[in-house]
């Protein structure tokens, strides 16, 4: 357990502290603002050098996400995928192993749908309340504290969670009953994907033609094709200051992410009857990326993908 602090000072701690388990892109802005605008937070990652910076901010470091559920009875989690959300609950050492009852459990990964809920229902056994929260807006809505929140819970937990999130985001939507706030999002990031590849088709389409891809891009974003893509987040190296093209699509979301989203779309969609060609061609192209090895790189490296014509098989005119 946390060390230097008795059970009964834990206790009376727990009241007033916010746990958060993990600290990757996201996460670590996430975890930072809270403690900026106030919060007392004990923090846990299984990597070390992510809990460093929070602990130097004033975070409690924790020994295992039981240890978290021990002295918090508010408990983010941002986590990469669903088998890691399934682990942090549910292993031996997780937070349902220790949670204690009227503990809210926000998690703001996003995952299926159909955990998100099987997770609710064993909360509800042991006394405490599930709230499914991912978010949109990335790390550098992360980092300015901008993000959306789409929050699936009954409305009586939304009361209650909402001006936590506050500290973290600039929207918070109520979605519905739990689950509904993942099902807001990996529709949502399904047409981000969309919308990130047709934008580096038409630039990428645009500079062989022989435009100034800047000249281009300030044509779309005062036209009809403008969008998020488009203007906040071009997958141009030199259009968007601050942007991982600019950086060589370092840090960001990852294409694997990405993927991963778009896999749970496409899940939805076969479990809903609901026709999805483009979110189906999407998905194939970022596991396609994957398999070049660009996973690990943000998901606007689409247009470097298509740029080089990996789709095609073969590479773009010498220029």
């Amino acid at each position: 357990m946390i060390d230097g602090e008795t059970s009964q000072v834990r206790q009376l701690l727990g009241k007033n502290r916010v746990g958060f388990i993990g600290l990757g892109n996201m996460g670590s802005h996430m975890a930072q603002n809270l403690i900026k605008n106030g919060h007392s937070l004990v923090v846990y990652d299984i990597y070390p050098e992510a809990v460093a910076p929070l602990e130097a901010a004033g975070a409690l470091a924790a020994r295992s996400p039981a240890d978290v559920a021990d002295n918090a009875d508010r408990i983010i989690t941002m986590l990469p995928s669903s088998p890691h959300v399934h682990q942090v609950f549910n292993a031996d050492n997780g937070i349902f192993k220790t949670v204690r009852n009227g503990t809210i459990l926000i998690d703001s990964s996003t995952i299926d749908p159909a955990l998100t809920k099987d997770l609710s229902r064993i909360a509800e056994k042991k006394g405490a309340v599930f709230v499914d929260a991912p978010v949109s807006g990335g790390v550098t809505g992360a980092r300015d504290q901008t993000l959306t929140f789409m929050v699936g819970c009954e409305e009586s937990s939304f009361a209650k969670v909402k001006s936590l999130l506050e500290h973290m985001g600039k929207n918070i939507v109520h979605c519905g009953p739990t689950g509904m706030g993942e099902a807001a999002k990996i529709c949502n990031n399904m047409l981000m994907a969309i919308g990130m590849i047709g934008v580096s088709e038409a630039m990428n389409l645009g500079l062989r033609l022989g435009l100034d891809p800047k000249v281009l891009a300030g044509i779309i974003n005062t036209s009809s094709g403008r969008c998020w893509s488009s203007e906040i987040y071009n997958p141009v190296p030199g259009i968007k200051e601050g942007t991982p093209s600019c950086t060589n699509y370092q840090g960001g979301f990852a294409s694997s992410l990405m993927a991963k989203d778009l896999g749970l779309a496409q899940s939805a969609a076969t479990a809903t009857m609901s026709p999805t060609p483009l979110g189906s061609l999407a998905h194939q192209i970022y596991r396609l990326m994957m398999s070049n090895g660009m996973g690990n790189k943000d998901f606007s490296s689409v247009y470097q993908f298509l740029q080089d014509g990996q789709v095609q098989g073969e590479k773009s005119p010498a220029k």
